[in-house]
């Protein structure tokens, strides 16, 4: 029988347990001493994140118009008090930045009439984007008009706007007998007529319905060449298209502005001598209503651009001059054989891209792009001009002037197949892999990191509901995500009232603005370093994710903050995801410029280095002077 000695193995194990288990409970009473004492010196603090969620919940509505008391706004329901138990500190107080003169109420930096003189009259190039320089860049808040009012719901807006802020009369006149736009006491009225549709656009959308099909899902994405006021846009939406509107500045009179007024997406911008900022095959369908773009000129210069944004099997549509001449001549005040001449150099251009004409009906003509270039390109032995382009990257239009010569579609194996893939009919076409990605057309880039970014987005914009309330009627309708990277935030808020103008940094190492597209959602490029092609006051939410570390070696940020503050309505959101120490400078910039902001925990909880500011411009008008400008 073995003897057991007193430094057996079992005796110095059982030693050592005991010691183990009094360290273990020592250290878990200090713990939870401590945690006494920090619950009771912080009990201030919300108990829980979702306590935090019902003080800065923003479950009350703005007024609507006429009530201008800023104490009842929507302000009232955002709280902004610190709920972080760790005060961050500056090491400088906040600038306040002063309000510019009110003659900048309708300031666009980069179409500013004044500068635009300065340059060339031919092709209209001093419409293009020509933006300040660095010391012309205004250090000042962009000022509301004095009795600037919140802008009707959503869709009220789409047929009403009020005077006061846009105070321009010049468009009812105009085009009084053409029922663009009328004045009405304190408000404007939008009939949704137009120089080529006299019964209104509902109609002149459904004769286009009765040539080829609107409602099926098939035509999703539409751009408006000159568009006006954008009543044809307003009244496509109804039928789920949405339409890309553009006109250029002061062509008529803040255009534009109105468009975004009503609540339809619209920018500045001109077909001149650049391309328009869009990537190739972006649209299903684009639209010309007596917009005066002389189509036939330049080498087909700009029917050429329209090919290039205008996806396999497209559409364009063109009413108005030369269209139905031998009726329109007179009131049109030219000869027969000049519109005859027009119309004939229109047709033989079509023919040589390769476009077949649909149908010729009473004021309206269509056009179809062909699916693939096989054909195409066996025409070019008919048709030696304009050949097709060698260009290496189609989609790049961010200052980049337009070419004669036809875009290449990409390859097919066979004449019935669509380059570039098949799109799913909308709604389903909005969380399908798009084919730019399933086709492998962007690096990095796979079906799997695109249903990865869908489910992100919808957790993110189901935290977005607690922090500003996005099923609210027609509160939030005009939408910009500044760094949309695949249009996940976009398409999360598809059944929500609202539109999203969905913007890809032009200097990105990824070109995800094809694919935006492709999921029937639409978008710019822009460089955040200049101003946006837009008027002041034109979007109720901006989203920006990781705008700021992209920018902030490059640019100032307190410009583009500025910028925001421009084109950002009184009393608008702006929700900015971003790492906490950039936010910290972004706050300290905004308590300068009359915003209210907190920062707060990202939805994952406080462990994750991104923060989100949320932050709203409160009302507050320019002082009215005794000239206006």
């Amino acid at each position: 029988m073995a003897k057991e000695y007193s430094g057996s193995p079992k005796h110095h194990h059982l030693e050592s347990k005991r010691k183990r288990l009094t360290w273990i409970l020592g250290v878990s009473g200090l713990c939870i001493l401590f945690y006494v004492l920090g619950a009771w010196q912080t009990t201030t603090a919300p108990g829980s994140r979702s306590e935090v969620y019902n003080r800065v919940g923003c479950d009350g509505d703005s007024p609507q118009g006429g009530n201008s008391n800023p104490s009842s706004s929507s302000l009232a329901s955002l709280d902004f008090d610190s709920h972080h138990q760790v005060e961050v500190k500056s090491s400088t107080a906040a600038q306040n930045i002063q309000p510019c003169d009110i003659s900048y109420s309708e300031y666009t930096p980069c179409q500013d009439p004044t500068r635009g003189r300065k340059f060339s009259r031919d092709m209209l190039k001093y419409r293009e984007r020509h933006c300040p320089k660095k010391e012309e860049l205004l250090l000042c808040l962009i000022p509301p008009p004095p009795k600037y009012k919140t802008p009707f719901k959503w869709p009220q807006s789409r047929d009403y706007a009020w005077y006061d802020n846009i105070p321009h009369k010049e468009l009812s006149i105009e085009k009084a007998v053409q029922n663009w736009i009328q004045v009405e006491d304190d408000r404007f009225r939008f009939p949704g007529g137009g120089t080529m549709f006299p019964r209104g656009a509902d109609a002149y959308i459904d004769d286009i319905n009765e040539l080829i099909p609107l409602t099926d899902g098939s035509i999703r994405t539409a751009i408006d060449t000159g568009c006006g006021v954008a009543s044809w846009g307003a009244y496509l939406l109804k039928r789920d298209i949405v339409a890309m509107s553009f006109a250029p500045r002061d062509t008529h009179e803040a255009q534009v502005q109105f468009a975004l007024e009503r609540g339809v997406p619209a920018m500045i911008g001109i077909m001149s001598s650049q391309r328009l900022p869009y990537p190739a095959r972006a649209f299903d369908m684009a639209h010309c209503s007596r917009c005066l773009i002389p189509w036939e000129k330049y080498d087909g210069l700009y029917l050429i651009e329209v090919d290039r944004v205008l996806r396999p099997g497209g559409y364009w549509i063109l009413s108005g001059p030369p269209i139905h001449w031998k009726k329109h001549w007179r009131g049109w005040e030219r000869t027969q054989q000049d519109l005859k001449q027009e119309q004939d150099a229109i047709e033989n251009l079509a023919k040589r891209l390769c476009w077949k004409k649909v149908i010729e009906k009473n004021d309206l003509a269509i056009w179809q792009k062909p699916i693939n270039h096989i054909e195409c390109i066996e025409n070019r032995k008919v048709f030696r001009t304009p050949h097709i382009c060698k260009s290496d990257n189609p989609d790049s239009a961010w200052y980049r002037d337009m070419e004669t010569c036809i875009t290449p579609l990409p390859e097919v194996s066979s004449s019935d197949e669509v380059a570039g893939g098949v799109l799913e009919k909308w709604p389903t076409r909005a969380f399908s892999v798009p084919p730019r990605i399933s086709s492998g057309a962007i690096p990095g880039i796979t079906a799997e990191k695109f249903q990865e970014d869908n489910e992100l987005w919808k957790d993110r914009v189901r935290h977005y509901k607690h922090i500003v309330n996005l099923l609210a009627n027609g509160r939030y309708r005009n939408v910009m995500d500044m760094n949309a990277y695949l249009g996940g935030f976009a398409a999360a808020v598809t059944k929500y009232p609202v539109w999203v103008m969905n913007v890809v940094p032009a200097n990105s190492d990824q070109d995800t603005l094809g694919i935006i597209y492709e999921r029937g959602l639409i978008g710019t490029y822009q460089d955040w370093c200049e101003a946006f092609s837009t008027y002041p006051r034109t979007y109720d939410l901006i989203h920006a994710t990781g705008v700021f570390s992209i920018y902030q070696d490059r640019c100032d940020i307190t410009y583009i903050l500025l910028e925001m503050d421009r084109i950002l309505r009184p009393e608008g959101t702006v929700i900015i995801r971003d790492a906490v120490d950039i936010l910290v400078k972004i706050k300290d910039k905004t308590d300068g410029m009359r915003w209210k902001s907190q920062i707060m925990d990202h939805e994952s909880g406080p462990f994750n280095p991104e923060k989100i500011l949320v932050a709203a411009k409160t009302y507050w008008t320019g002082e009215p002077t005794k000239k206006q400008h």
